[in-house]
C-alpha cells in the first residue's frame, strides 16, 4: 500500500511557515489546528478546541504550546514560534532553520528539528470520536539527553468568540500525580486534563498572564485581533535515544485518557487511517486519491452536542452522522452535506454512514425542508434554504444506485413525497412551484435561500429571488427521480403525476432560460428586477445533473461558455469577469469579502458538477486536466486538504476555510470519474 505523504522541505520563508496551516480532528466536530510556524494567527488556533454538549459547542481548551529544548552544553532552543505577545507588532522565527522538513504520515502532521547532533520528531493527532490530542517528540538522531520543555497557554473560550473575549480569572491548577488539571471560573466548562508521559516528568506552576497577544489573520480580516492568554506554569521531561516524550490534552474523564499509552494511542489512530485508505480502494498508488480520502474523513462526525438524538437513533438500531461544512468556523450544513454524500462517503467506501447521514436529516424535516444549518451547540436546525433539500433528493439517489439500499429508500419515500406536496402547494420563505408555468420559486425579504448565501447584516449581496436556473434543475431532477422510485414501488399513478410536473417545468424551464442574446442560460428570471443574464456557474447544473433539464442542442453551448468564462485550475468562477460587479480579489474587512464571496471568486466544489457536464457532451473523453490544478494546491493553504474559495485571478490564492468538505468530496468524486 502507498503511505500518503505530502512533504515540504527546507529552506522555509516565513511567509510559507506562516501561511501554511495543519488540521487534524476527532470525528465529533473538535480539531486541532496551526500553521506550520506554530504560531496562532487566527482565533480558531489551537490545540485542543473540544466539541462538546449543548449549549457548549466547540470550545477552545488549549491555545498553545510553547516549546524548546535545552541541549547538554545548555544552550536553549525554541522548536516553534513563540507566543505573538510583542507591543512591536513583529514576530520572529529564529528557529526557521533548525525545520528540517514537515509532512504528513497518514495525514497526520510531523515536524523535525535539526540543533547541532540532534534531531527531534513532533507528531500531533486525536483520539477518535474523544476529545483528546496528542503531542508526541521524539530524540532520533543524537547522543546524550536533552530537556524539553512545554509551556501552554490557555483560554477557555468558544472557539467562535473574539479573541478579545475577557479572560476571566482565577484558573485554579490542581496536580494528584501525573494528573493535573485546569479549571476555568465557570463550572460549566470541564476541565483541561493534562499528562506528560517521558522520563523524568515535572511540573512548575507559574501563573502568567499574557496580553496583547496578536493574531495576524483576524487582522487582516477586519476582527478583533488581540486577546489575553494564561500560562498557569510549565512542564517538562527528559529526550534520550529510544525514549519519547508525550503530552496528553483531554476533557474526557481520566479513566479514558489513561486507557491508552501513547504508542498505543498513535498505532490505533493510524491503523485506522489505513483502514480507511484500504476500504476506498485507494491504496493503489494514487496518492492524491489517498490523501484526499483522509481529507474527507475530517467532515464526517457523530454530532457531540446532540445527546437526545443519538439516543433516539440508537433505540432504533441506527446512528447519527452528519457533516461538518468546513473547517474552521462552518458547523452542519444540509447544502454542503447533500452535494458532499456522494464524495465523503460513497466514493470512499463509507456507504453505510451514508445511510446514517441521510436517516439523520431526515428526522429533521419541517415543512418539506431539511436544515440549512445547525448552530453550534444546538439541536434545532434554521430553515432558510430553497436548495438544499432537493440535493437531499440528489444525494439518495447516489446512495441507492451505489448500495441497492432499498429498505431505506422505503423508509424515507414518504417523505419525499411530503416534500414535494410542500414544494407544489408552496412553503416557508416563497418557496413553491408557480402554477402558472410549473417552475419553482423562491424569495423573501432579508433572506439568502441559495448557495449565493453572502449576507451583511441587512445586505443580501445576490439575493436571487424568482426562479433560479440551478433551483429547478434541481426541482426536474427531484420530480424525475421520485417518479422512478415510485413507479418501482408499484404507485402508477403518483409516478404519472410527478412526471406530468416534470414535463411541464421541462418545457417551461427551456422556454424561458435560454438567452439568445448572450449564448448561455439566464441566472434568475422572473426576478426583482426582471430577468437576470449575468453569466454564471449555477447554468451548468441544467447539464450536470443525472436528469438534465436542459434540451440536448443546448448542452456544448453551456459547457463551452463555462469552460471559456468561469473555469480555472481551482475550480469555477462564481461571474465571469466581463460582468461589471466582478470582483478579482476575496479579500478585507468582512464586508469587502462578501461583496466579492460570489462576484467572481472560484469556488472549489464546482468542479465536480463541470467534470459531469463535460464528461455528458464528451463521452469517452478525459477531463483529468482540468483538476491537475489541485493536487498541486494540497500544499498551499491547509496542507492535505481543499480550501473553500480562491481568488479569481492568477495565482489563484486560496481563500476562506482552509478545508472545505464540499472542496474535497467533488475534488475526489471528480478524480476518480474523470480517470486517468
Amino acid at each position: 500500500m502507498a503511505e500518503p505523504s505530502r512533504v515540504l522541505s527546507a529552506p522555509f520563508s516565513d511567509e510559507l511557515l506562516l501561511s501554511r496551516e495543519w488540521l487534524v480532528t476527532n470525528g465529533l466536530g473538535g480539531y486541532a489546528s496551526g500553521t506550520l510556524s506554530g504560531a496562532a494567527t487566527r482565533r480558531y488556533h489551537g490545540l485542543l478546541i473540544a466539541a462538546l454538549p449543548g449549549p457548549l459547542g466547540r470550545v477552545m481548551m488549549l491555545n498553545h504550546l510553547s516549546e524548546a529544548l535545552e541541549l547538554p552544553d545548555g544552550t536553549r532552543v525554541e522548536l516553534g514560534a513563540p507566543i505573538d505577545a510583542r507591543a512591536d507588532r513583529t514576530l520572529h522565527l529564529p528557529w526557521r532553520d533548525e525545520l528540517v522538513d514537515f509532512r504528513l504520515d497518514d495525514g497526520l502532521p510531523v515536524w523535525r528539528f535539526r540543533t547541532g547532533p540532534f534531531l527531534v520528531e513532533k507528531r500531533v493527532w486525536m483520539t477518535h470520536r474523544a476529545n483528546t490530542t496528542w503531542v508526541r517528540y521524539r530524540l532520533v538522531e543524537g547522543d546524550g539527553r536533552v530537556r524539553l520543555t512545554l509551556h501552554p497557554a490557555v483560554h477557555f473560550r468558544n472557539h467562535d468568540a473574539p479573541v478579545s473575549t475577557a479572560l476571566e480569572l482565577p484558573y485554579t491548577f490542581t496536580a494528584t500525580g501525573r494528573h493535573w488539571e485546569l479549571r476555568a471560573p465557570d463550572a460549566a466548562l470541564p476541565a483541561l486534563k493534562l499528562r506528560l508521559d517521558g522520563d523524568e516528568p515535572a511540573l512548575t506552576v507559574e501563573d502568567r498572564p499574557l496580553t496583547r497577544v496578536l493574531y495576524r489573520i483576524e487582522e487582516h480580516r477586519g476582527y478583533a485581533a488581540e486577546g489575553q492568554l494564561l500560562s498557569p506554569g510549565y512542564l517538562g521531561a527528559e529526550l534520550a535515544p529510544g525514549r519519547d516524550a508525550t503530552l496528553v490534552a483531554s476533557t474526557e474523564p481520566w479513566s479514558a485518557v489513561d486507557a491508552l499509552a501513547p504508542d498505543d494511542a498513535l498505532a490505533a489512530e493510524h491503523q485506522r487511517r489505513r483502514s480507511l485508505v484500504v476500504a476506498a480502494g485507494a491504496d493503489d498508488g494514487d496518492a492524491f486519491a489517498a490523501e484526499l480520502t483522509l481529507a474527507a474523513d475530517q467532515f464526517i462526525i457523530t454530532p457531540a452536542g446532540r445527546v437526545e438524538e443519538r439516543a433516539r437513533a440508537r433505540a432504533a438500531g441506527d446512528e447519527v452522522r452528519t457533516v461538518i461544512a468546513g473547517y474552521h468556523w462552518f458547523t452542519e450544513w444540509g447544502r454542503d452535506t447533500m452535494i458532499s454524500l456522494d464524495g465523503l462517503t460513497l466514493c470512499t467506501g463509507r456507504a453505510v454512514e451514508a445511510g446514517y447521514i441521510l436517516r439523520t436529516f431526515a428526522h429533521y424535516v419541517r415543512d418539506g425542508l431539511i436544515p440549512n444549518y445547525f448552530p453550534d451547540g444546538q439541536n434545532e436546525g434554521l430553515y432558510h434554504t430553497a436548495d438544499a433539500t432537493l440535493w437531499f433528493f440528489h444525494a439518495i439517489d447516489r446512495y441507492v444506485a451505489a448500495t441497492g439500499d432499498r429498505q431505506t429508500l422505503a423508509l424515507l419515500l414518504p417523505t419525499l413525497r411530503s416534500i414535494l406536496a410542500h414544494h407544489l402547494a408552496g412553503t416557508r420563505f416563497g418557496i413553491g412551484v408557480d402554477p402558472a408555468d410549473g417552475l419553482l420559486r423562491q424569495g423573501a425579504p432579508g433572506y439568502q435561500l441559495t448557495w449565493m448565501d453572502a449576507k451583511v447584516d441587512d445586505w443580501v449581496v445576490t439575493p436571487r429571488r424568482g426562479k433560479a436556473v440551478e433551483i429547478n434543475a434541481l426541482w426536474y431532477n427531484a420530480l424525475r427521480n421520485t417518479e422512478r422510485w415510485l413507479r418501482e414501488s408499484g404507485d402508477g399513478d403518483g409516478a404519472a403525476a410527478l412526471a406530468r410536473h416534470a414535463e411541464r417545468a421541462a418545457a417551461s424551464f427551456n422556454a424561458r432560460f435560454w438567452c439568445a442574446a448572450r449564448g448561455w442560460l439566464y441566472d434568475v428570471v422572473d426576478g426583482e428586477h426582471g430577468d437576470d443574464d449575468a453569466c454564471r456557474p449555477n447554468q451548468i447544473f441544467a447539464v450536470a445533473l443525472p436528469n438534465p433539464i436542459l434540451a440536448r442542442a443546448r448542452w456544448d453551448a453551456v459547457v463551452e461558455v463555462v469552460r471559456a468564462k468561469l473555469w480555472t485550475p481551482a475550480g469555477l468562477r462564481s461571474l465571469a469577469p466581463d460582468h461589471p460587479d466582478y470582483k478579482p480579489r476575496y479579500f478585507g474587512d468582512l464586508r469587502t469579502r462578501d461583496a466579492a464571496y460570489h462576484q467572481g471568486t472560484v469556488w472549489s466544489w464546482l468542479i465536480g458538477p463541470f467534470v459531469d457536464a463535460w464528461l455528458r457532451v464528451h463521452p469517452g473523453g478525459s477531463a483529468r486536466h482540468f483538476l491537475d490544478g489541485f493536487a498541486r494546491h494540497e500544499h498551499e493553504a491547509c496542507v492535505g486538504s481543499i480550501a473553500e474559495i480562491f481568488d479569481a485571478e492568477p495565482p489563484f490564492h486560496p481563500r476562506g476555510c482552509i478545508a472545505q468538505a464540499w472542496g474535497v468530496a467533488e475534488v475526489l468524486r471528480a478524480w476518480r470519474k474523470s480517470g486517468g
